[in-house]
């Protein structure tokens, strides 16, 4: 199991699409857990539109719509995306959802204080390089609204499947196909820095089960600082 020194995220990019080509509906119907507390939250803090990170084929996206949000979701996927827009347009909420292809290891495409809340369900967790994931964390504070929740989850180090299979160094293991850089407890705090954190919360999900913490945080009303700043491209 040496490592190999490289993230596999552009090999990754490959690995889920054919996903979700091979298998339409792959994560099924019903909103995860995370999207169901995450609606009730952003509800009580008055939030009304929403940016989803790593969307996928939108089954959260959709509830989020359902619930009359106004939903932005973004994925690296277009053929996942483009399963979502058919089932949001089925459903008669396609006016709620606009879609997006990105990479999040570049910016954001929408400009500052653009959104009330941000979901990301094992977005984070992906094959992002920590400096990766923190520079993401900057942007994402960036479009939110002052006082604006950020929800997101990520598989942990108690998981079962961290430790197993193929390394990739910074946290990053890939089993079955699948990288997953697996966080632990100092590695959420470090993120949540400039942030207020809110909670995180221990959860399972699946048939392994996969270990994951449910992180809130709430973008504070001051001014925009980030510990991870994005480096510089010339």
């Amino acid at each position: 199991m040496a490592e190999d020194g490289r993230a596999p995220a552009d090999a990754q990019r490959r690995q889920w699409q054919d996903a979700y080509d091979d298998h339409p509906g792959m994560y099924g119907l019903d909103p995860s857990a995370p999207a169901v507390y995450a609606a009730r939250l952003f509800r009580s803090s008055d939030a009304e539109e929403i940016l989803e990170l790593g969307a996928g084929q939108g089954r959260d996206a959709l509830y989020f719509a359902r619930e009359g949000f106004t939903v932005r979701a973004l994925d690296f996927s277009s053929s996942a995306l483009e399963q979502l827009r058919d089932s949001a347009r089925a459903q008669g909420i396609g006016a709620r959802v606009t879609t997006t292809v990105h990479d999040v290891r570049e910016p954001l495409p929408l400009p500052d204080h653009a959104v009330d809340a941000v979901f990301a369900h094992m977005l984070l967790c992906m094959a992002l390089r920590t400096g990766e994931i923190g520079a993401l964390l900057a942007e994402v504070r960036r479009v939110l609204r002052p006082g604006g929740v950020l929800v997101y989850t990520v598989r942990h180090t108690g998981d079962a499947h961290h430790g197993a299979g193929r390394a990739h160094g910074d946290g990053i293991w890939e089993h079955g196909g699948f990288a997953v850089h697996f966080f632990s407890r100092a590695l959420v705090d470090a993120l949540a820095e400039g942030w207020r954190l809110d909670e995180v919360r221990d959860f399972e999900e699946g048939a392994l089960p996969r270990r994951l913490w449910r992180v809130t945080q709430t973008r504070p009303r001051g001014k925009n600082r980030s510990v991870f700043p994005r480096p510089e491209t010339g």
